[in-house]
């Protein structure tokens, strides 16, 4: 059984989105005897009203309304009877009206009962949810009906207009033959078109032969012969071929969103055989023939079999069934169940996907679809690897609308143990292993005015996650997390809870761990106080504060490893209220004031030694730290100067701004800082003042996005250079404004690093970003890096590059273990139709030469057929936990139309369209 592409989940329709609670039901449908049937319907609505009708001092319900909640339970059940049904029927051949009579006589019965509802009369009615009153109803009535079978037009066959070049008619006129260029309407949007037809009026059927083509619809079959019954319009066609239309449901518009494009693309089937038997609507019996849905005058491929049966608008069975690309037989299968459905997503396998690697061998990737419903689906995953095993995954997708979205991904390896050569000849082994990997993301709304969301991208082995995964961001990744969030709004407040699990791994064995566990932040908004021009706001938050250090030594001697924890977490509260005065009466000079105050509490401190020194060790000694800061944002005097170039080629007018920048931070003296365990900005208050300087640069170019319309103005450049002056020494060690600050190798100092930070966007299709610190003290490069991009629908490109600089007197910066120099670049180039494609991406270790890591990809996607291939190549070397520094990896991928292709739960072939 083979599935149709995995397209995006959709929410469900607006009408399965009920403003009021659902009604549980449960219905028993009697429908043994065609003349007389019961439908039993059993149903429970709990209902809540948040304003109902007052009542008065009798207890007697007023016409005022008040907001005074009610909860309303009620149970109905309803019995819809139909019967016993009598029929008789008259044969009237020489009637001149009609061929038959028929009188049918039904009688019907309704019983309704609904439970005792005490509190109807405080219930203000709107609809017929609210009009439950208790009690019975019962609805009697009878039906009387009349048919009649008579001819459309007097003297032709009945219901059909038939036209031919001559006819000729015997047995009173009941049978017919039509010679040359024969059709038969037969009402709606059925003809048959044949060079002769021998109609039998009396007995419904009909023989045509010469060039029959039998048209419903948008679905054809031509035959060389066929005979049909002329009223059920189901027959049997010889030596034919036919196409069938299958057109996807359009997706209905939820309330707030763009209605969904109406031209939905249809998908055509195309199908042949010795004998086609129509034994349905859309539904035919084929014998010794096939389908595919790639239509050509010469199919690319096709699926033949002994017998198929084709349900359009559902499946299609195969026994016996071989698969064809352009004549070469590929594929043989006992027995085929294909989708051939009128939605996008069907449930079946999906195509198959086969690679290699130097790492594990021959790999087969297999996938089961289930297409749970428009807004729910799951996918079973089963990879093969010839060298080291076997694994197995499922992915689960829901979207129900706004309110409700996830994604779930969990694969599991078995591997056993291996032996590689390695390019120098030697041998290495690898043991058995068994691992896992988890991934994905939820959002939920809940009530009360809170929206929660989750994320996991957990492994149990750093080795397996580096080796497994295709792309560059999985396989160099060294973290594994577990998040969770819960936030809400309400007049002016806001909440905010978060659990935050992060694991960094610096080795198979050692590790560490932070996060908080949980964090719950209480805030309220910033407004201000009266009329004055000042501004009030209050944050609070408890947080338990998570950080470890996972450690394992091995004795040199006896070969046994010991396991070390070292938790350095610990609870703290915060509150810090802030009043902010902005001055902004001179567009060219501002200045935003902001006092603030932190009252922190840890409830673990670093221990002190003998001297009252702080100490590495941290202890259940809890520390209360008040602290205040101003600060004061100041901009400007901005300079402006402006350029008309109407006859300029890229911009009407050119605009250059130069805004002097200074923030000057002062902090209260901190008495217990070195006491303080660090983890963010609440707890990097070391007392003293800091002055942060610079100079921006920005310049705007107003220009039209497009022939015909006006000029719009944008920034294509800006130049910032800034640099801090610390009255405190410390603070140049905390200072989270530089990237830098934060490395153990820096030495105290008055003054910052100083930072440039560069952007240019000329045009919507180039942008480019650099950025770069530079070593006051010792005046030397510390860090830099540029990154550029191109971007059209046709090519995509982008290019970055990064170095962290040699400086002699910095521990950081001076070993070679911790310098690195590389380049990274990634183009994408496919036509605009998808039909073919390339995608190339390399990364560069400049500094010890040679590349990391490279793939190039590219695909063909004819009409109803494609082909995709990917090689990737990996060389970490010893930063690499693989046990092999180097693999290889190939992956191929076919699609067919109607199927599409399969992408290994490991990432590969991630960029091809499907």
């Amino acid at each position: 059984m083979l599935a149709q592409p995995i397209t995006p989940l959709s929410p469900p329709p607006a009408a399965a989105q009920p403003a009021a609670a659902p009604a549980p039901q449960i219905r028993y449908p009697f429908k043994q005897w065609q003349w007389f049937t019961v439908n039993n319907t059993l149903s429970w609505h709990q209902t809540y009203y948040t304003r109902t009708y007052a009542l008065d001092a009798d207890g007697q319900p007023t016409p005022v309304v008040v907001d005074v909640g009610l909860n309303r339970p009620v149970f109905t059940y309803q019995a819809q009877i139909v019967g016993p049904v009598f029929n008789r029927v008259w044969d009237t051949p020489t009637n001149g009206y009609a061929e038959k009579f028929k009188h049918t006589i039904e009688p019907v019965l309704t019983i309704d009962r609904t439970s005792a509802v005490d509190a109807f009369q405080r219930v203000v009615l709107f609809d017929g949810i609210d009009s439950y009153v208790g009690g019975a109803r019962y609805t009697y009535g009878l039906n009387n009906r009349f048919y009649a079978k008579r001819k459309q037009a007097p003297g032709q066959p009945a219901v059909a207009t038939t036209i031919s070049d001559r006819r000729e008619g015997s047995n009173d006129q009941k049978d017919w033959h039509f010679i040359g260029h024969v059709e038969m309407d037969r009402g709606g949007d059925t003809k048959i078109y044949a060079d002769d037809v021998r109609m039998y009026t009396g007995e419904d059927r009909a023989i045509a032969t010469g060039n029959v083509l039998f048209a419903q619809g948008q679905n054809r079959i031509a035959a060389e012969r066929a005979e049909f019954n002329t009223e059920t319009r189901l027959g049997t066609f010889y030596n034919a071929w036919g196409l069938s239309t299958v057109k996807a449901q359009p997706q209905a518009a939820r309330p707030g969103t763009i209605a969904a494009p109406t031209n939905v693309q249809e998908n055509v089937v195309y199908f042949f055989g010795e004998k086609i038997e129509k034994i349905g609507p859309k539904k035919y019996k084929i014998t010794n023939g096939g389908f595919s849905t790639c239509v050509q005058p010469t199919p690319r491929w096709d699926l033949h079999a002994g017998t198929v049966i084709l349900n359009v608008d559902h499946y299609t069975l195969l026994t016996n069934a071989v698969m064809t690309v352009k004549g070469v037989p590929m594929l043989y299968l006992p027995i085929l169940y294909y989708p051939t459905k009128r939605e996008d997503r069907a449930t079946g396998f999906l195509i198959p996907t086969y690679g290699t690697s130097s790492l594990r061998g021959q790999a087969l990737h297999n996938a089961f679809f289930w297409a749970i419903d428009r807004s729910q689906d799951a996918t079973i995953m089963h990879d093969w690897y010839s060298k080291t095993g076997q694994g197995v995954g499922s992915e689960y997708r829901y979207n129900f609308g706004p309110s409700a979205s996830g994604n779930f991904l969990a694969s599991m390896l078995d591997e056993h143990a291996t032996t590689y050569v390695l390019d120098d000849g030697t041998q290495t082994t690898t043991s058995a292993s068994r691992s896992y990997d988890i991934r994905g993301s939820a959002n939920q709304i809940l009530p009360g005015n809170l929206r929660a969301g989750a994320s996991v991208s957990y492994f149990s082995s750093i080795v397996s996650s580096q080796t497994f995964n295709t792309n560059i961001y999985d396989a160099s990744r060294n973290s594994r997390s577990i998040r969770g969030n819960v936030a809400g709004a309400w007049r002016g407040y806001t909440l905010n809870g978060t659990l935050d699990y992060l694991e960094y791994f610096f080795d198979p064995t050692n590790s560490s761990v932070s996060g908080s566990w949980p964090r719950i932040g209480i805030s309220r908004g910033e407004r201000p106080i009266g009329d004055s021009p000042l501004y009030f706001s209050v944050n609070g938050e408890v947080a338990r504060l998570l950080r470890q250090s996972k450690v394992s030594t091995t004795d040199a001697t006896t070969g046994a490893t010991t396991a070390t924890d070292i938790d350095t977490g610990l609870g703290r509260f915060d509150v810090a209220p802030q009043i902010r005065y902005p001055f902004k009466q001179w567009q060219w000079f501002t200045v935003n004031n902001t006092l603030s105050w932190h009252q922190t509490y840890y409830t673990r401190t670093y221990a002190l030694d003998a001297d009252g020194q702080p100490t590495p060790v941290v202890v259940d000694v809890g520390l209360n730290r008040p602290v205040f800061t101003y600060q004061a944002q100041i901009v400007g005097p901005v300079f402006n100067r402006v350029w008309d170039t109407p006859t300029n080629g890229y911009a009407e007018k050119f605009k250059h701004t130069i805004e002097p920048v200074l923030t000057i931070d002062r902090t209260s003296a901190v008495d217990a800082f070195q006491r303080v365990v660090l983890f963010d900005g609440i707890d990097s208050y070391v007392g003293g003042a800091r002055y942060t300087y610079g100079l921006n640069n920005r310049f705007y170019a107003k220009r039209k996005q497009a022939p015909g319309q006006p000029a719009v103005a944008r920034e294509i450049v800006d130049v910032e250079v800034s640099q801090s002056y610390y009255t405190n020494q410390a603070q140049s060690l905390i200072d989270r404004q530089y990237q830098t600050t934060l490395l153990s190798g820096n030495q105290p100092n008055n003054f910052s690093p100083i930072a440039l930070r560069v952007r240019a966007m000329p045009t919507n299709e180039v942008n480019a970003t650099m950025s770069a610190e530079f070593d006051s003290r010792y005046r030397s490069l510390r860090t830099i890096s540029a990154q550029g991009g191109y971007s059209t629908p046709i090519l995509q490109a982008s290019l970055s590059w990064s170095k962290r600089a040699f400086i002699a007197e910095l521990s950081d910066f001076n070993n070679p273990a911790f310098l690195d120099q590389s380049v990274n670049a990634s183009t994408n180039l496919r036509t605009r139709d998808n039909k073919y494609g390339t995608q190339y991406s390399f990364t560069y270790d400049v500094l010890r030469g040679g590349f990391t890591q490279q793939s190039i990809q590219g695909f063909y996607n004819a009409q109803c057929c494609g082909l995709a291939l990917q090689y990737q190549s990996f060389n970490y070397g010893v930063n690499s936990f693989s046990p092999i520094p180097a693999d290889h990896r190939f992956f191929l991928s076919f699609t067919l139309a109607g199927l599409g292709n399969f992408s290994p739960m490991n990432g590969a072939l991630g960029g091809v369209p499907h």
